[in-house]
C-alpha cells in the first residue's frame, strides 16, 4: 500500500470505528491476520476477530475512538489514540460495572495485499480496570 492509501485506510476505518460496524472493522484484516492484544491475547483470523470487536462493542456501546496520531512507514503505520467508554456489558469475564475509562493507546500495523496482517495492540490494562473499579490502586506517592 502507497502513504496514501494507508492513509485513507486509516480515515475509513476511523469513521467504520464510530459506527461500531465490527463486521467491517473485521474486514480490514487478512483472512489469516493476527491480534496481539493485552484484552484478549492472541486473536488469529478475520472470523475471531470479527469476535473480539463484536465482544467490545458489548462490553462498551459508547466506546469512542479518536486518532491523536498516525505515523506511516512503507508497509506499516503506528496508531495513537484515545478511547473511552462505560462498561455497560460482560468484559472479559467481569459484570458491568456502569464505570467510564479513558486510555490511551498505541497500535502497530502491518500491512500485507491491502489488508492489516498483524497487529499490535498497547495499552495500560491494568489502568483500565482500575478505572471500571475492579481493582484498587494505592496512590504512588
Amino acid at each position: 500500500m502507497t502513504r496514501k492509501e494507508i492513509l485513507e485506510f486509516f480515515a475509513r476505518r476511523d469513521e467504520v470505528w464510530q459506527r461500531h460496524d465490527a463486521a467491517a472493522l473485521a474486514a480490514d484484516h487478512a483472512e489469516d491476520g493476527v491480534v496481539d492484544s493485552p484484552f484478549y491475547g492472541k486473536v488469529v483470523g478475520r472470523s475471531a476477530l470479527l469476535s473480539s470487536y463484536s465482544q467490545w462493542f458489548l462490553s462498551f456501546p459508547d466506546a469512542h475512538y479518536s486518532t491523536e496520531h498516525l505515523l506511516v512507514d512503507r508497509n506499516k503505520a503506528a496508531q495513537f489514540i484515545k478511547m473511552t467508554g462505560t462498561q455497560k456489558g460482560d468484559f472479559c469475564g467481569l459484570a458491568p460495572t456502569g464505570k467510564r475509562f479513558e486510555m490511551n493507546c498505541a497500535f502497530m500495523f502491518y500491512f500485507a495485499d491491502n489488508k492489516i496482517a498483524h497487529e499490535i495492540r498497547v495499552y495500560d490494562f491494568t489502568g483500565i480496570l482500575v478505572q471500571l473499579g475492579v481493582l484498587k490502586a494505592k496512590p504512588a506517592f
